[in-house]
Parts: structure tokens; sequence; C-alpha cells
């Protein structure tokens, strides 16, 4: 196969090809991983149909106990990600862990280099439906991500955000 008609596969994976597989997780049909080998899901774990678990073949995904993961989410874990324990990913969300740098007008941004930063997600937060989480950011602890969010900076523990991009709307008690 030549260099313009490679693949990164199928996405198609047999569950003891995980790095690591806690006891009673759900997988739906339709999930893909990528790179097995390096992600984790932790017990009691969902993952939603069609969902797309992109691990890289640097750095980890890694998903902690208890947590859910909705349908039709993409999390790339290029620069890694760290999901905590009781956690809500909705529908659809999106984690990235890659951009492109500009690298000035004579480069199309598509062939200008790529950086990568690690996204966590701490326990016991959510992040709702839609929401986008861009390289380099953390979710604090217990934090509430807004629908539709897109998330380009820390978020405190127990701070609730929303918007584009997001912004502090309150503190939890």
């Amino acid at each position: 196969m030549d260099k313009l008609h490679r693949t990164h596969g199928t996405g198609g994976f047999d569950s003891s090809q995980l790095r690591g597989l806690g006891p009673d997780c759900v997988i739906e049909p339709g999930v893909l991983v990528f790179h097995p080998e390096n992600v984790t899901l932790g017990r009691n774990v969902y993952v939603g149909h069609q969902t797309i678990l992109k691990g890289y073949h640097q750095n980890e995904l890694r998903v902690g106990d208890g947590t859910w993961i909705g349908q039709q989410c993409f999390l790339h874990a290029a620069g890694g990600i760290t999901i905590g324990a009781n956690v809500g990913i909705g529908p659809a969300v999106k984690i990235l862990t890659s951009q492109h740098v500009e690298a000035g007008r004579d480069t199309a941004v598509l062939r200008s280099p790529v950086t990568v930063a690690p996204v966590v997600v701490e326990d016991d937060a959510d992040v709702g439906i839609g929401a986008i989480l861009l390289p380099g950011i953390t979710i604090g602890r217990g934090a509430i991500v807004g629908a539709g969010a897109v998330v380009t900076a820390d978020i405190p523990a127990y701070t609730v955000v929303a918007g584009v991009p997001a912004r502090v709307l309150r503190h939890r008690p």
C-alpha cells in the first residue's frame, strides 16, 4: 500500500487486546478502539454505541471505575487522556489532545506541525452532551461542563461552566 492510501485500521478489537479491562464493563456494539494496547477501562465502565476510543502509539487513554461514556463520543489520546472515577461523559463529546500549529501562510494548516498535550477529567465530574475538550486542559473534581461547551482552559474543581468558549457560571456548594 502506498503512502497516499495507508489506513489507521478498522478499529475492530477484541477486549483481550485492551491494556486493562475491569470487571462489569459494558462496551456497546459499534464501539471502535484504535491502539487497544494503550487503552485501560476500570471496573463498571460503560462505553456507548458508536463511540471511538482512539488510543495512540504513544501515551494512554485511561478511564476510571464507574465512569459512563455516552454514544458517539470521540476520544483522541495522542497526548494522553485520563478520565477519573464516576465521571459522566455525555453523548457526542469530543476530547482532543492534538492540534496543528500555524506555520505561516506558505504552509497549509493541514501540513503544519502537530503538538500534543494531555487532557485530564478528574473524579466525579460531568461533561454535557456535545461538549468539546481541547488539548492541555484539566476538568477539576466534581466540575460540570454544560452541553455544547468548548473548553479551552482548565476548569477548577466544583465549578459549573458553559458556552463557547466555556465560562464560569457558578461554583457548586
